[in-house]
């Protein structure tokens, strides 16, 4: 029987994706049911709105999300009936409900955190690694990807390959001070540019429009941390990259590395460049080997702000 969808692709484009689609999102609910949560994919992006921007009315929430207010509200009942959001009903006027996420909700989008997104995030970015020409040549190469491996088996690969990415939260703010201090007092001295960074991380990175990785091993918990300062406009320091010593040959640190690359990139960095010190060569080498190149202007634009630096790259790409 031949696939109507496939063979006129550009016709019925929009069936086709959403078929894709449906393929995918079918494949994450047994990711979460397997971490014990009921949530569906297509509600993950209504909490994780709410989890960045705070409690918003139905019609913010609908401009945020771009999608129809009709789906909107429903998500967020269905999302009430399960406890996991609360709404406003003072208002008349649905657009002017508030909704808000319950400690529930908290509870089961931090659970989500560690034990969905990073596996599947990491699944898919693997299949999207290497594609390349028209859109419906990757279209049909996902299809092609997804027949052979479904997305949920991926993604458990992934974990079981022993390395998961995790974004910042407050509460692994102690461990990215922990690991690279252990770094910089046993090869350095702690600078005043060092403390005021891994004191105040979020002060200092992620409310100034930056980011922070981690890099979970398993069977010992979050062994690496890397951070991308913003320090202009489309402009990025790669900076306090650190693995744990007893993580040391597990390559924790260049998977957490092209993570953070890859992170830049969708931050929509132009300039990607860091600091360093030749004493660093293990560091220096998986830099050279993920696509950074020694720079001059670097170290003449930057390169004072640390005493140990001697080293400055510019990420050019692989």
């Amino acid at each position: 029987m031949t696939d109507i969808l496939r063979d006129r692709g550009a016709l019925f484009l929009g069936s086709r994706l959403k078929r894709l689609a449906e393929r995918m999102q079918g494949d994450v609910i047994k990711v979460a049911e397997a971490a014990g949560l009921a949530i569906q994919p297509s509600q993950y992006p209504l909490l994780a709105t709410l989890d960045r921007q705070g409690p918003m009315t139905l019609g913010a929430l609908t401009t945020a999300m771009q999608l129809s207010q009709p789906a909107v509200t429903r998500m967020a009942a269905k999302l009430s009936d399960m406890g996991l959001v609360s709404i406003d009903r003072l208002h008349k006027d649905q657009r002017h409900k508030t909704v808000t996420l319950t400690e529930a909700g908290r509870a089961d989008l931090e659970r989500s955190k560690l034990h969905v997104w990073p596996q599947v995030e990491a699944a898919v970015r693997d299949m999207l690694d290497g594609l390349e020409g028209p859109l419906l040549d990757q279209v049909a190469a996902l299809e092609g990807m997804l027949a052979q491996s479904p997305l949920d088996q991926r993604a458990r690969a992934k974990a079981e390959a022993g390395l998961i990415i995790h974004d910042y939260t407050d509460a692994l703010a102690p461990a990215f001070r922990d690991i690279n201090a252990e770094w910089i007092d046993a090869m350095y001295a702690m600078e005043q540019a060092d403390r005021d960074v891994l004191d105040h991380p979020r002060e200092r990175i992620i409310d100034r429009g930056g980011d922070i990785l981690f890099v979970e091993a398993e069977g010992l918990g979050i062994v690496g941390a890397c951070a991308l300062q913003k320090t202009g406009e489309a402009q990025f320091e790669l900076t306090k990259m650190g693995v744990l010593q007893s993580a040391r040959g597990r390559k924790a640190g260049e998977y957490l590395l092209k993570a953070v690359i890859a992170r830049a990139e969708r931050l929509g960095a132009r300039r990607l460049y860091l600091l360093s010190n030749r004493k660093s060569a293990a560091a220096i080498h998986l830099y050279e080997k993920l696509g950074f190149v020694h720079d001059a202007d670097i170290m003449r634009e930057f390169g004072a702000r640390y005493a140990r630096c001697n080293v400055a790259m510019l990420y050019r790409g692989p």
